[in-house]
């Protein structure tokens, strides 16, 4: 079952990344721009930001490891449940959220094999 510090490590192999918080709560950004959030009001829920067409592409999927709540209806957000994902998954998941904020400098860098 990964971890905050799992995602944390995932994170850091993508350029740009810093450590932060958002809304109080431990978060990673690229260049300010805010893409992962530990919800500490909801325990092992991770919010990773998403284009409203993905999310509704990985909800209708049906997957446990990921879900929504009403406060983020229309909203480019999707939750995973730490307890509910594998490693590997995960991985791909923090990128789509990473790409998804990083400025286009950096994805080029990724896409040209640099981190």
């Amino acid at each position: 079952m990964p971890t905050w510090d799992d995602v944390v490590e995932i994170a850091r192999e993508l350029p740009g990344v810093s450590e932060s918080t958002w809304y109080r709560t431990p978060a990673l950004k690229v260049r300010d721009k805010g893409f992962a959030r530990l919800r500490t009001e909801a325990e092992g829920l991770l919010v990773l930001m998403c284009r409203l067409d993905e999310k509704e592409a990985v909800l209708a999927a049906g997957d446990p490891a990921f879900t929504t709540t009403p406060h983020y209806d229309g909203y480019g957000a999707i939750l995973v449940d730490l307890d509910r994902i594998d490693r590997d998954r995960l991985a791909e998941a923090v990128r789509d959220a990473w790409w998804e904020k990083a400025p286009a400098a950096l994805r080029k860098q990724v896409e040209a094999g640099g981190t």
